[in-house]
């Protein structure tokens, strides 16, 4: 249950799309893609602690998530796809909060990010809990992701990286990193999405 709001507290942020969404309780009519594409393009993983002329945004980890997802379980259909799209779209109003900061503040942010990502899914038209195999097949793609990405761009060695994220499957293609301008990987998180949901 949301915890209680002190009256002059303003518990809602204002959206480019003029959506007010409720952060404590939000509802999926306060959704809209536009606005979370246009947020993960400008939110940055690793703190923005990546090799390019630009970050790594959360939009482009959500892109390579979604492809991973393909290839570790060839016949997904395109909801599972959508899910795995949209896996991180929390992170347009809340950021992208690295691991070890959320254990060094104690706080659980798993309910709030559940609640978000729960009205998020119903937007679009899916659960707003998947089911425990599809999470547990995203959830290994995120970490094969950040395992690329840590390699890739954040100055992880193979080693460091392997021991943090484990070992990428045998046979699965490594991808080609390289980051996007804000405005290149909103148009490309918009195009991914609008051919799944086609």
């Amino acid at each position: 249950m949301p915890k209680a709001v002190p009256q002059n507290s303003r518990a809602w942020q204002r959206m480019l799309s003029g959506r007010r969404l409720d952060l404590l309780d939000p509802s999926p009519l306060d959704v809209e893609i536009e606005d979370i594409a246009h947020g993960l393009a400008r939110v940055a993983r690793w703190n923005g602690q990546t090799t390019g002329a630009h970050a790594f945004s959360v939009a482009q980890h959500c892109l390579l998530v979604e492809r991973l997802t393909a290839e570790l379980a060839h016949r997904i259909g395109r909801e599972a796809r959508l899910a795995a799209l949209l896996h991180d779209a929390p992170e347009y109003v809340i950021g992208d909060l690295i691991s070890p900061f959320k254990a060094a503040v104690g706080i659980d942010y798993k309910d709030f990010e559940r609640r978000l990502l729960g009205a998020i899914h119903i937007r679009f038209g899916l659960p707003a809990r998947l089911a425990a195999e599809l999470a547990a097949l995203i959830k290994r793609a995120d970490t094969i992701s950040a395992y690329f990405e840590a390699t890739q761009l954040a100055g992880f060695s193979a080693a460091e990286a392997r021991r943090y994220f484990g070992t990428p499957p045998k046979g699965l293609k490594p991808p080609r990193l390289a980051t996007l301008s804000p405005a290149d990987a909103q148009a490309r998180f918009l195009e991914r999405f609008r051919q799944l949901v086609a």
